[in-house]
């Protein structure tokens, strides 16, 4: 018999805060990476939660919970480690280290916010200027290839259903703890679509693999992202792992002064949790058509399955991408200096199979370089409603710069602070939405509120 998610063991840690003014709420809810799988934002509690790898074991993933410390919330998080009596020193710090990244808390961080807050001031009241992302480059990689050329929902469903093959994968291989991975599921107050009931046996599965020879991947020669004309095929539910994760807070609904009192549901199992983002290594090995066929990843599945190959080969290798990055981040006085290290790094990318503009400016907008705004339809259609400019995809670019020019180097942190406040007066405070609904970042959703709204009206 499994233990029940509440009685698991857990280890409680402490990551102090720098100086500079920090909000927990406003640097995870500061962009769609957080909607997405593993991660899960619990609104009642203030919190995060989701899965992190061990150190001495990569193959190890524990559930993490983050929020402010209850007796020092401007001086220090809160981490809840669940599913161990105890940690390293080393498994600590790895934990720590990847929370840092998530929500970018180093020095170097510390300062482009204050310096971008300083030209903008309704930035800076609303504390806006961390841009979440994940705990990996690899998995920033990877979920943004999920953005490209799909509805919102579509993204969602792949990156859940990337996270539950994980934990299948972890299973099959025997490898596996039976740990805590991620926020349970109420699976009995829900009803299983037919397309789930369909599961892919990956023992099966396996067998047929090792018969094959390594197969030949039909990349294209073309790394541009493509039109992908399935868009509305949707093989999972929708955030079907999310959308009914129970919530953390204590019952009065605020940030719980004992962790031990965090609510799970009673009769909730570690069989209804799903996995932990797959790593290079969990990737590396399968065929991109089956992963095509598991996660309803489309083309998108042979770019994830040679990324991962690359980087389990030493043909790619993120830590000096980073590194690269790292040595650089400039000074104020250096700001200017940016564009070139950008461009290096940019060159690096344009050698991955399928990494075209818009995913390159996402991924290096994620490894902190904020002066390029990755460009797509939806920013064609935010600066028609909100600026009256009509452009293309040719276009785009130069109407940006008109826009957000004089906030360089931080153009992107201008413009999504826009962006983002859009959304939340269009769909309701983005940091208190049920993960249900989620799926309702889309452009049509956007017409249909607005109609809404002059139904109001009139």
């Amino acid at each position: 018999m499994l233990t029940p998610a509440a009685a698991q063991p857990r280890v409680e840690l402490e990551l102090q805060l720098g100086a500079a003014p920090f909000d927990l709420e406003a640097a995870v809810c500061s962009h769609g990476l957080f909607m997405m799988a593993p991660n899960r934002w619990d609104p009642a509690s203030r919190a995060l939660l989701r899965p992190l790898r061990l150190a001495s074991d990569s193959s190890t993933s524990l559930l993490a919970r983050i929020s402010h410390h209850p007796a020092r919330p401007s001086q220090a998080l809160h981490v809840s480690v669940f599913g161990a009596d105890a940690l390293s020193p080393l498994d600590q710090d790895c934990i720590l280290e990847q929370v840092r990244r998530m929500l970018r808390l180093s020095a170097e961080d510390d300062m482009l916010v204050a310096e971008f807050q300083a030209m903008h001031a309704a930035a800076r009241e609303a504390g806006f200027g961390r841009i979440f992302r994940s705990p990996t480059l690899f998995e920033d990689m990877v979920k943004c290839i999920l953005l490209c050329n799909c509805q919102w929902s579509r993204t969602l469903s792949m990156a859940t259903a990337l996270c539950d093959l994980q934990s299948e994968l972890t299973c099959s291989s025997g490898t596996g703890n039976s740990q805590l991975r991620t926020p349970p599921i109420r699976e009995h107050k829900r009803k299983r679509s037919t397309n789930q009931n369909v599961r892919v046996k990956l023992e099966t599965k396996f067998n047929e693999l090792e018969r094959l020879e390594d197969p030949k991947l039909a990349i294209s020669k073309d790394s541009r992202e493509i039109t992908d004309t399935s868009n509305d095929l949707t093989l999972l539910e929708p955030n079907r792992n999310l959308a009914s994760l129970p919530s953390v807070a204590s019952e009065a609904g605020s940030v719980c002064d004992d962790p031990s009192a965090l609510s799970f549901s009673s009769d909730t199992s570690l069989e209804d949790f799903i996995g932990d983002f797959p790593t290079p290594e969990e990737l590396a090995n399968l065929d991109a058509e089956f992963l095509a066929k598991r996660c309803n990843l489309g083309y998108r599945a042979e770019r994830i399955v040679l990324l991962a190959r690359s980087i389990v080969e030493g043909k790619i290798c993120t830590h000096n991408l980073e590194e690269m990055h790292g040595m650089s981040l400039p000074a104020t006085e250096e700001l200017s200096t940016i564009p070139s290290t950008y461009e290096k790094l940019d060159k690096e990318l344009t050698t991955i199979s399928g990494f075209g503009p818009f995913t390159r400016a996402n991924v290096l907008m994620c490894m902190g370089f904020f002066h390029m705004i990755p460009a797509d339809t939806e920013t064609i259609r935010h600066l028609k409603q909100c600026h009256k400019k009509v452009s293309t995809i040719k276009s785009v670019h130069m109407e940006l710069h008109k826009i957000y020019g004089k906030y360089a180097p931080f153009q992107f942190l201008a413009y999504w602070f826009e962006l983002w406040g859009f959304y939340d007066k269009k769909f309701g405070k983005i940091s208190e939405m049920d993960p249900s609904k989620y799926g309702l970042f889309t452009a049509s959703n956007l017409k249909k509120a607005a109609c809404r709204r002059r139904l109001d009206t009139n």
